[in-house]
C-alpha cells in the first residue's frame, strides 16, 4: 500500500518491519539476523568522512529503534495493533510492563475507550429533511379557454404548494443514555404548523433499550410516549410503543406492537398491530441480499387496507446503482412506482421515482441524500393518467441526469480528485523532501559487491504505459544501490509491505499506485521483473529471464 496522508495519523508512518525487511510474522531469530546485517552496513565507525559518518549514524539509529520495539513482545503487541502512536498513548506509562501481550492489548484498548468516551460527550449527530412539493399540473392539463386573457397566460403555471422541514440532533449523556431533540415545520396550501420533540433513550442491556418522548405542537397539543425494544431470542425481537396525545378534541391514546423474526440469513418476517386513530394489522416479508431487495406486505385496517409488493435490484458497481419497482393496491386505488438510485459523489446519493396511480395521477419524486441531510422534491404532474406525463416523467429526468453527469459531475469529480492529490502533495512537500534526503543519505555510505546476483537497474514509483493519458508523467526514483545492498547469498527477498519503508526508498508520488521494476543479471543471464508496491518479491527466478532472441 502506498504511503499516504490520513486525518488521524502523522505523515511519518515508517513501517518498522519494512525498515528491517522482514515479514510481520518474523521470529526473533529473523529479526536479529536482519538487524545485525543492517548494523554492519550502517555502522558509523566504517566511515571517516564526517558527513558520511553523520548519515550512517542517523540510519543506524533508525534501525536500532525498529529492532528495540519489535524485539520486545509487549511493545511489538501494541505496535502491531496501533502502530507507533500506540507506544505514545496517554496513560500507557502506568501499565505494568511485565504483563503478557494479550493483557497489554486489553489495557491499551481500555485507555482508548476512555479517550473515545470523552470525545463522545462532545459530539452530536445532526439529521435533517427538507421536502418541497411542486404542483406542475398546468404543464399537461391546462384551462386555456378560460384563462387566455390573464397576464402570463401563455406560460404554464408552476407553484410550490407544500413544504416540510425537520431537524434533529443527538446528545450522548453517558455510555447508556442519549438525548434527542427534534423539530419540524410544515405548510400546505397556506396552512401550516410545527412541533418539537424531546426523546431520552437508555440502553438497559445488550438485549434491549427504552425511550421516553415528550412533544408539543401548535395544532395537536402536548404528546407523551413510551417505546421499548427487546431481543426475545437471537432470531426474534419485539417493539412496543404507547402514547397519549392531548388535542382540543380530548385525549387521543394510541398503541402499537411489532414483532419480527429472522426466517433465514437474508429474510425477515414482521407482524404489526396498531390501535388508535388509524388502527390496522400489518404483516410483511422482507428479503435482502447482496444483489436484490424484495418486500411483500398486507395491511388490514381503517381507513386503509392494501396489498403491496416491491423489488429492488442492486448493481455491483462502484456507484451503487439500484433500480426498483413496486405495485400497491387497496381501497384507495392502485399505485405503480418505478425508479432508480445512484451514488453521484462520496457523500451524495440521487434517486428518482415515478408514481402512476388511480385516482392519484402521475407524480415524479426526486430525492437527494447529502451526508445526514435529505432533500425531497415531489412534483405532481397530473391528476389523471396521461401517457405524455408518464413519458416525460420517465425520459426527462434520465436525459437531464445523463447530461449533468457527463458535463458537470464527471469533470467536477475528476477536478476534485486532482485538486485533493495536489493539495496533499503540497502539504506534505516538506516531509517528502525530508524523506528524499534520508533516502539519498542511505545510498551514499553503501558499497555494492555481489558477483552472483547483480542488480543493474531498479526503479520505484509510478510507471506510465503507452496507453496512459498524455498529461500523465512517470514519477520514479533510482533504487539500484539500496536493493543491491540487500542481496544476500545471491538472493533478494522483499516482504509484503510498502517498499517506501525500505532504507534508501521514499514515496515519489503520494496517493497513487506504485511499482518496483528491476533489471538484474544472474550467472551472466539478464532478467527483468515488475512487482507491485505491497507484493512480496523473491529473485532470481527462471520466469524473470529475458529471451536472448528478443
Amino acid at each position: 500500500m502506498a504511503a499516504s496522508l490520513d486525518d488521524d495519523l502523522e505523515f511519518d508512518n515508517q513501517d518498522y518491519y519494512s525498515l528491517l525487511n522482514v515479514r510481520k510474522e518474523a521470529t526473533q531469530e529473523e529479526l536479529k539476523a536482519s538487524y545485525r546485517r543492517l548494523c554492519m552496513l550502517y555502522h558509523p565507525d566504517k566511515h571517516r568522512d564526517p558527513e558520511l559518518k553523520r548519515q550512517a549514524e542517523q540510519l543506524f539509529n533508525q534501525v536500532h529503534q525498529a529492532y528495540e520495539v519489535l524485539s520486545d513482545p509487549q511493545s511489538r503487541a501494541i505496535y502491531d495493533i496501533f502502530g507507533k502512536k500506540g507506544l505514545e498513548v496517554e496513560g500507557w506509562e502506568v501499565v505494568e510492563r511485565k504483563r503478557t501481550p494479550a493483557e497489554i492489548r486489553e489495557e491499551y484498548e481500555r485507555l482508548q475507550r476512555e479517550r473515545d468516551e470523552r470525545r463522545l460527550q462532545q459530539r452530536t449527530n445532526p439529521k435533517g429533511t427538507i421536502s418541497v412539493g411542486v404542483d406542475a399540473t398546468d404543464l399537461f392539463d391546462r384551462y386555456d379557454e378560460d384563462f387566455e386573457e390573464m397576464p402570463g397566460g401563455g406560460f404554464p403555471h408552476i407553484e410550490i404548494n407544500k413544504m416540510h422541514i425537520s431537524q434533529s440532533i443527538e446528545a450522548p449523556l453517558t455510555n447508556t443514555d442519549t438525548a434527542v431533540l427534534s423539530g419540524s415545520l410544515s405548510t400546505h396550501n397556506g396552512n401550516g404548523g410545527g412541533n418539537i420533540n424531546m426523546t431520552v433513550r437508555r440502553v438497559t442491556s445488550a438485549k434491549g433499550w427504552g425511550e421516553l418522548e415528550f412533544g408539543a405542537g401548535d395544532i395537536l397539543g402536548p404528546l407523551f410516549g413510551l417505546k421499548v425494544f427487546r431481543n426475545l431470542t437471537p432470531r426474534c425481537f419485539l417493539t412496543a410503543q404507547c402514547g397519549m396525545q392531548f388535542s382540543p378534541r380530548g385525549l387521543r391514546p394510541s398503541c402499537s406492537l411489532m414483532t419480527a423474526r429472522h426466517l433465514d440469513q437474508n429474510t425477515m418476517g414482521y407482524l404489526q398491530w396498531r390501535w388508535g386513530p388509524n388502527s390496522a394489522m400489518t404483516t410483511s416479508l422482507v428479503r435482502d441480499t447482496k444483489t436484490s431487495h424484495f418486500t411483500l406486505a398486507l395491511q388490514l385496517g381503517m381507513p386503509h387496507s392494501y396489498l403491496m409488493m416491491s423489488y429492488q435490484y442492486k448493481f455491483q458497481d462502484e456507484d451503487q446503482t439500484k433500480v426498483k419497482g413496486s405495485v400497491k393496491t387497496g381501497w384507495f386505488g392502485t399505485v405503480v412506482e418505478y425508479g432508480a438510485e445512484r451514488k453521484i459523489s462520496r457523500h451524495s446519493i440521487l434517486s428518482a421515482t415515478v408514481s402512476v396511480g388511480v385516482p392519484q395521477g402521475v407524480t415524479l419524486k426526486i430525492r437527494l441524500a447529502r451526508a445526514s441531510q435529505t432533500y425531497l422534491f415531489p412534483v405532481h404532474l397530473t391528476d389523471q393518467l396521461l401517457p405524455s406525463a408518464v413519458f416525460y416523467a420517465t425520459v426527462g429526468p434520465l436525459l437531464v441526469y445523463m447530461a449533468i453527469h457527463r458535463l458537470i459531475i464527471i469533470p467536477y469529480t475528476r477536478a476534485q480528485k486532482e485538486q485533493s492529490l495536489e493539495l496533499q502533495r503540497k502539504s506534505s512537500a516538506t516531509d517528502i523532501a525530508k524523506k528524499k534526503q534520508e533516502a539519498e543519505s542511505a545510498v551514499t555510505p553503501l558499497v555494492s559487491c555481489c558477483p552472483g546476483l547483480i542488480i543493474l537497474n531498479a526503479w520505484y514509483g509510478k510507471f506510465v504505459t503507452d496507453t496512459s493519458q498524455k498529461q500523465e508523467r512517470a514519477q520514479v526514483i533510482d533504487v539500484t544501490v539500496p536493493l543491491q545492498c540487500l542481496v544476500k547469498d545471491s538472493k533478494l527477498i522483499l516482504t509484503e509491505a510498502s517498499k517506501a519503508g525500505l532504507p534508501g526508498f521514499y514515496d515519489p508520488c503520494v496517493g497513487e499506485e506504485k511499482s518496483l521494476k528491476l533489471l538484474y543479471q544472474f550467472r551472466g543471464v539478464m532478467h527483468q521483473v515488475l512487482s507491485g508496491d505491497t507484493e512480496a518479491l523473491r529473485i532470481p527466478k527462471q520466469s524473470h529471464r529475458i529471451d536472448s532472441e528478443s
